[in-house]
């Protein structure tokens, strides 16, 4: 499938948008468990974020194990994969199943 320039533009941002809300995500978490373990107290509007943050980051979880395990018939190294998945999102299922181009690598001939 040949994807015009917005529609590249779109996906990059998709990518960059995902990576870092996860990202995020994590580190909220990991806040939340600090929080716990000192016994402080958090707002009331955190318990709704980290519901949408627990399930965005499962969601992903989840997309990242399915690309782990297909991974392999295309040729691709799982780990990397699902991980790579893990942070994207389901444009990583996307290109892995060969309905988006495949990300281009910075440097494809050389070290």
């Amino acid at each position: 499938m040949k994807l015009g320039f917005p529609t590249k533009y779109v996906v990059f941002l998709i990518k960059v948008t995902s990576v870092l809300l996860i990202s995020g995500g994590i580190g909220l978490e990991l806040g939340n468990i600090y929080a716990i373990l000192t016994h402080s107290n958090m707002p009331s509007i955190a318990k709704f974020i980290f519901w949408i943050e627990r399930f965005a980051i499962s969601a992903h979880f989840i997309e990242g194990v399915v690309a782990a395990y297909y991974a392999s018939a295309y040729n691709k190294v799982p780990i990397v994969y699902g991980t790579y998945t893990f942070f994207v999102g389901t444009i990583g299922l996307l290109e892995l199943f060969d309905f988006l181009p495949p990300p281009k690598s910075p440097n494809p001939g050389g070290l």
